[in-house]
């Protein structure tokens, strides 16, 4: 076997991701979404591939598939890999699943070569990722590092049924959620399409992710008067929709400033606008949005939300009307990626002649719950025209057996094996 060549299968590894999608409800494709008939369907033809390939599988008690291939040194922590298999409604083939197939294939290629590792490897199909019906995502990585709590377990669903009842019912146990943590990680590597243009705007190949960036979401209400829109002059009317519309103009202008500035990855966006009574003929008598702030550094996410504080409820004085609340939803850290391990996936890239480039990680993953207890970092590969979460999804082959080999590689030198 000549190191610079892993023996990945590109055609096994490309059945594998279009069986996998094929799995889907077949009106709105590509879709399993978690807790699902579905997603349960899907999550069997991974195990049946994991335990053709050799590996154990097993499920932890926060109802994650794990497979795993033994190590030969007693004790030694593993080197884990993964993603997820749930996706979102009509999401497409390669979200998730491009991560668990990619790192399958690295590992068959591994014991086809006739590889014994010192660690042992394991790969996490790890439990609803994407936002579930419950108001949860990551649902199987929170569970995993300690950070699924009670209000978040008791969580309901259109149909009443609580989030820990779901865990429970595909074959998790909340009270047991503690032994889902592992004592120790070797490292955590995770690949995913970039979900953006970067790559392919740069025909680049591989992405080394700096960081996943931080999510602050921020509810803002204001409060007017409802009035006839034909009678009601312009000088006597408290338009709720005004201020609203200013600042909606006034967040986009000021995070391109911010992300003008080189200070890393930085987006801002109005996702959530309502405008009450909405009517054609009623002025506006409230207004309400919901602001998603992103970036990769902790004070630039925090210092624009305390500007938006500020300038929302400036913007309501101008205007006549009242800001009723500001709250913050939620709010989540950046994770930055291992620096060690984003070495390890550069010497990986290099021994196989692929260049890569640095970018941030503008949407959430399992990796940043799996920081929390372990070295953690994420590669990227191109997918066409930066689409994601829609039918139209799509990764090159070329692009997923490239991703495969670097991992083939990574493993190897994480392992302390790769000559």
């Amino acid at each position: 076997m000549s190191a610079s060549r892993p023996p990945i299968d590109s055609d096994r590894l490309w059945n594998d991701v279009m069986a996998l999608g094929a799995i889907t409800d077949p009106d709105r494709p590509y879709t399993r979404r978690s807790f699902s008939a579905r997603f349960l369907e899907g999550r069997q033809w991974l195990r049946e591939r994991f335990e053709a390939a050799g590996l154990s599988v097993r499920l932890d008690t926060g109802a994650n598939v794990i497979a795993r291939l033994e190590g030969s040194v007693p004790d030694a922590p593993p080197i884990m890999l993964g993603s997820h298999s749930d996706t979102v409604p009509s999401g497409g083939r390669f979200d998730g699943i491009a991560g668990i197939l990619t790192a399958l294939e690295a590992v068959r290629a591994l014991k086809e070569a006739g590889y014994t590792p010192r660690h042992p490897i394991e790969i996490v199909d790890f439990l609803a990722e994407e936002p579930s019906e419950y108001g949860v995502s990551c649902v199987g990585s929170r569970a995993m590092v300690g950070a699924l709590d009670a209000k978040m377990l008791g969580y309901t669903n259109a149909k009443g049924e609580t989030l820990a009842a779901a865990i429970t019912r595909v074959g998790g146990d909340p009270a047991r959620f503690d032994e889902a943590r592992p004592s120790a990680i070797a490292g955590y590597l995770e690949l995913h399409i970039e979900q953006g243009t970067v790559l392919e705007s740069n025909a680049i190949p591989l992405g080394l992710v700096t960081a996943i960036v931080g999510i602050v979401r921020v509810e803002i209400v204001f409060h007017g008067a409802a009035d006839h829109a034909g009678t009601t002059p312009m000088a006597y009317r408290h338009d709720a929709a005004v201020p609203a519309a200013g600042l909606v103009t006034a967040i986009a202008a000021r995070a391109r400033d911010i992300a003008d500035r080189g200070e890393g990855h930085f987006v801002a966006t109005t996702g959530v606008l309502e405008i009450s009574p909405n009517a054609a003929n009623v002025v506006p008598g409230g207004a309400r949005m919901i602001v998603d702030i992103r970036a990769e550094d902790a004070a630039v996410m925090d210092d624009f939300a305390t500007w938006l504080d500020q300038e929302s409820q400036a913007i309501a004085i101008r205007t006549g009307v009242a800001r009723a609340s500001f709250s913050v939803l939620s709010r989540n850290l950046p994770s930055p990626c291992d620096a060690h391990l984003r070495d390890v996936l550069q010497r990986a890239a290099d021994k196989l002649g692929h260049s890569t480039m640095s970018l941030a990680s503008g949407a959430g993953h399992d990796a940043a719950f799996v920081s929390r207890i372990g070295p953690s970092a994420m590669l990227f590969i191109p997918c066409r025209e930066g689409k994601s979460h829609c039918p139209e999804e799509w990764a090159e082959p070329e692009a997923l057996a490239t991703g495969a080999a670097t991992l083939f590689e990574a493993i190897r030198l994480l392992d302390g094996q790769n000559t």
